[in-house]
């Protein structure tokens, strides 16, 4: 064996061997193994992805003997590995910063649901309903974390991202990522629509004078091993990480064992609240350069600002984004038409090239356009900035270096001569460069060949300024970006493509986003520039509608159309079905808001739409659920229920779902009628909300982590039809659908306290399968039902009854009693007359006797008895004989008109030796209007002054 060979072998040999990898399953049999491995330097796998492993084994779906796909389990094995990831996770210490960075939105969801899950947090129930300072240390804990979570989760998702630039499009890799962009949006969606009450959370997590304490991997083992045994210890003060008060109040949710603070970024935020809200004691010397340049911007004092950033030359303490996010908004005044601000535009930009040139950058391209038409009033401004910007005596020699280069590079570029003398003269010139320098330059400049004055040539365009590809690129791409002007991205995109042929400019901004039935024709196209623009323009004209701008999504939407009809018929549908889509939405925010019924054209093209049988059509989903619920809100009843298409009624489940909403309602006042497509309605929403045996599962053979309780057994999923009903407006639609789930709900064989709703008696008593309604599903869409019907309509005493009813069968009285008296308040002009009787029923009064003394609230107790059909003396006799009142007592004596009560009340004081009460009751017995001998008609306007006067006083505690 030679030498070299025998040091390769020994080189070999001594190497250490890389030790395997641990796999998740190992820790599932050796129980400290997990500790140990977390304890090593350098744990491979690293611990996120260890809480990855865990939750994605945990969640996988098991298959039956009939080859069935079902939902994970709930048995041994996967709660030991959501433990393990819940300890994994808390030997992070809980840090939102480690684990927001390496775990992805549904993972982190998931990781945190199981966190309140352990946490001992009612699954459904509201946050801001839970009273923070009553719960366990680490249940409230777990509620901060995740409600931190979900505010810096929205707040992350408004940043733009910048996107990988892709290879060729591979339609398998998009469709998953599409998947779980559309798994990720959900999620944000539920978010979004929870941000006021995780707010409200955080907001009254503030005000807590206590310490809490957040789970460990000790507190997760203890619960492991004796969940009865623990919860005392676990729930106690000792038990977990110690949060402290301050360090909660500080850093809510970050939970590190220190509260790590950014300072500088928290200085940025400082400066940036002072800018919107100045102090009002804040004086000149006292603000920063940020406050002052944009107290100046407000106030239009634009020479200070070029003062300012004179100065900063000096200090380079404003970030040179700033100072171009100035020039640019100076720039899109002067655009505008503010003249006056040329100027101004020129100094800030030699202001930003001088700062540019000493700290080593090259010229910008707005400076050489600003620059093309050289006077002696800029060559004087840019001296005098050049001069303000540098210290000679305590500059170094690079700074000299960059400013001298700077000036020669300004005197090769200027064609007349006196205005390079006025350069070469000045005192900074001849500072800089030497003797020899200096003259060869004037040399120079004396015996070039001359040239055309560019002073007289006319500028055309941007693109006559001298400048690189790339920087021509980028600034194309900015452009593109912004405007919404088909002609203009056409012409942009043509010049794009004219100078590189290896990009693909749909990709340029990651807020271009198309359906993805749309995408496999659209970048099927295969010319690359006519791909770019249908796909921008078709990007545009979506988000235009989403924002509301109508009238530039209609401009862009007409230009993909006239592109399209070209060379694709396919293509020519969808945006005739998009541009139907755009018509509504149109429609609906703006003369459809006044009640104003839509043109019979735009009724037309619906049917057309619905009616439509065209083959190989990417169809989206929710322009059918956009044509139904146009055709519901504005009472086609009459074509929805026989004039349909027999065929729809097969293939679409919204058109089916219309028929029968529509039917319902046409039929209602015939009884027997009604009922019988009442139940054909019923069956189909039973089905919808029942639990299925199968599981969704994704193309790539993957179940999301996220917890699917979907049924596959109806005609859509529970969440589809419950977007599908916030599309509509329509009172008595909604009535429906309310009373429907209302019935639904009431039917579960558990239920204490029903929910009353209109038309109830339409649905069947029973269901014939109670198992495998998903009766929880059902409770949470009752609630969401209610918000939204609210939402659409304040007044409805019906809907407020009903959201009454929900918080008094979750026991939260005091809620309820705001919702009953809202009810009544709005039917009767604030109580001024008297409330119906068939919204004040007795079930609705004793409902609200029953929240008064829950509330420990007797006196009301007492004086609602009265209210009732046939007075309740027991249990107004009971109330008032309590003596821990939580009301005004004998303040509401004065609205008490039954004489059997008041008499009953002076006894009780004369027994208790109450005098002044006693003398308050007996004032209010002797009142002449209450004589038993008065005719009817004066008792009962005495009783209903009375009723008038206490209800608008409950109005005022509980509203």
């Amino acid at each position: 064996m030679s030498a070299e060979a025998a040091d390769r072998e020994a080189a070999t040999s001594s190497r250490p061997c890389t030790p395997p990898q641990t796999c998740w399953f190992e820790f599932l049999l050796e129980e400290s193994l997990l500790e140990k491995h977390l304890r090593k330097p350098c744990p491979d796998p690293a611990p996120v992805q260890l809480i990855v492993q865990f939750l994605e084994q945990a969640s996988k779906p098991s298959v039956n003997e009939q080859n069935q796909v079902q939902p994970p389990p709930d048995n041994k094995r996967n709660r030991i590995l959501k433990l393990l990831a819940l300890k994994v996770a808390a030997h992070l210490k809980w840090d939102l910063d480690i684990l927001e960075k390496s775990l992805s939105v549904p993972v982190l969801n998931m990781l945190l649901n199981e966190l309140l899950c352990i946490s001992k947090v009612p699954p459904g129930t509201k946050h801001i309903d839970m009273d923070l300072a009553t719960l366990p240390p680490t249940t409230a804990m777990a509620i901060l974390l995740y409600n931190r979570w979900a505010i810096r989760t929205i707040v992350q998702s408004s940043f733009p991202v910048k996107q990988a630039k892709p290879g060729p499009p591979q339609l398998s890799v998009m469709n998953q990522m599409q998947q779980e962009k559309e798994l990720t949006e959900n999620i944000l969606k539920v978010l979004k629509e929870q941000a006021a009450d995780s707010i409200l959370v955080l907001e009254a997590a503030l005000k807590l004078n206590k310490d809490l304490y957040v789970h460990t991997m000790r507190t997760l083992d203890l619960l492991a091993v004796e969940p009865g045994m623990v919860n005392g210890e676990t729930e106690s003060s000792t038990a977990g990480l110690k949060i402290k008060t301050e360090e909660m109040q500080c850093q809510i949710g970050s939970l590190s064992l220190h509260c790590t603070i950014d300072e500088k970024r928290l200085a940025g935020y400082c400066q940036a609240c002072d800018v919107l809200v100045p102090s009002s004691d804040s004086t000149s010397q006292q603000l920063t350069p940020y406050s002052q340049v944009h107290i100046c911007l407000r106030s239009g004092n634009y020479q200070e600002v070029i003062q300012i950033f004179i100065e900063d030359n000096l200090t380079f303490s404003l970030p040179v984004q700033f100072r171009q996010s100035v020039l640019r908004e100076l720039f899109q005044k002067a655009q505008q038409g503010n003249e006056a601000l040329d100027e101004i535009c020129f100094k800030v930009c030699a202001c930003n090239t001088v700062r540019d040139i000493l700290e080593g950058r090259t010229i910008s391209v707005q400076f050489n356009q600003l620059f093309l038409r050289p006077n002696r009033e800029k060559i004087d401004f840019l001296l005098e900035v050049c001069s303000r910007s540098i210290n000679l005596e305590k500059a170094s020699d690079c700074l000299k270096g960059n400013m001298a280069a700077f000036l020669k590079n300004v005197c090769l570029g200027l064609e007349d001569l006196q205005y390079v003398f006025m350069i070469s003269s000045h005192e900074l010139f001849i500072t800089l460069l030497k003797d020899e320098e200096r003259k060869l330059l004037v040399d120079q400049m004396r015996k070039r060949s001359p040239r055309v004055n560019l002073c007289i040539k006319p500028v055309t365009s941007f693109y006559d300024i001298p400048a690189s590809a790339s920087v021509n690129i980028g600034q194309l791409e900015h452009q593109l970006i912004l405007s919404v002007d088909p002609w203009r991205i056409r012409q942009i995109l043509i010049e794009l493509h004219g100078m590189t042929s290896e990009r693909q400019f749909w990709t340029v901004s990651n807020k271009w986003e198309i359906p993805s039935v749309y995408s496999s024709v659209i970048l099927g196209i295969k010319d690359s520039l006519t791909r770019d623009l249908v796909y921008i323009l078709m990007a545009k004209g979506l988000h235009c509608s989403t924002v509301k701008d109508f009238s530039h999504a209609k401009q862009l939407f007409a230009a993909c159309l006239e592109l399209v009809t070209e060379f694709s018929p396919k293509l020519r549908q969808v945006m005739l079905n998009e541009m139907l889509l755009l018509d509504i939405h149109t429609h609906e925010a703006g003369t459809g808001q006044s009640g104003e019924r839509p043109p019979s054209d735009l009724i037309s093209r619906v049917r057309g739409y619905l009616e439509m049988r065209l083959p190989d059509i990417p169809l989206r989903q929710v322009v059918a659920e956009e044509c139904v619920a146009f055709m519901l809100n504005w009472r086609e009843n009459e074509y929805l229920t026989l004039q349909v298409p027999a065929f729809l009624l097969q293939s679409n489940p919204y058109v089916k779902l219309g028929q029968l909403l529509a039917a319902t309602c046409k039929e209602l006042p015939g009884p027997k009628e009604s009922r019988r497509t009442a139940k054909d309605l019923w069956e189909v929403v039973v089905q919808i909300c029942s639990v299925s045996n199968q599981h969704k599962r994704g193309n790539d053979g993957r179940v999301s982590l996220i917890k699917q309780r979907e049924s596959t057994l109806g005609i859509m999923y529970r969440s589809e039809l419950l977007s599908f009903i916030k599309k509509l407006r329509e009172p008595l639609v909604l009535t429906i659908i309310v009373s429907l789930f209302v019935k639904l709900h009431n039917v579960r064989e558990d239920i204490v306290n029903d929910i009353t709703a209109e038309h109830i008696s339409i649905w069947p008593s029973s269901i014939p399968n109670l198992q495998s309604v998903d009766f929880e599903a059902v409770a949470i869409t009752v609630k969401e039902l209610v918000r939204y019907t609210l939402s659409i309509n304040p007044n409805n005493h019906s809907w407020l009854i009903i959201q009454a009813d929900i918080y008094f069968a979750t026991n939260q009285y005091s809620a309820a009693l705001h919702y009953y008296l809202q009810a009544g308040a709005v039917c009767s002009d604030f109580f001024n007359k008297a409330v119906p009787p068939d919204v004040y029923t007795d079930q609705v009064i004793k409902r609200m006797i029953k929240c008064c003394s829950l509330l420990n609230c007797h006196t009301q107790v007492a004086i609602l008895c009265q209210f009732l059909r046939e007075i309740d003396y027991k249990t107004a006799f009971k109330s008032l004989q309590e003596q821990n009142s939580h009301d005004a007592m004998d303040s509401y004596y004065d609205y008490i008109w039954d004489v059997t009560i008041l008499e009953y009340l002076t006894y009780l004081h004369h027994k208790r030796g109450e005098t002044d009460k006693r003398q308050i009751a007996i004032k209010a017995i002797g009142q002449t209007e209450l004589n038993a001998s008065n005719p009817e008609e004066v008792l009962q306007l005495a009783a209903q002054r009375r009723k008038k006067k206490f209800l608008q006083a409950m109005a005022k505690l509980y509203f």
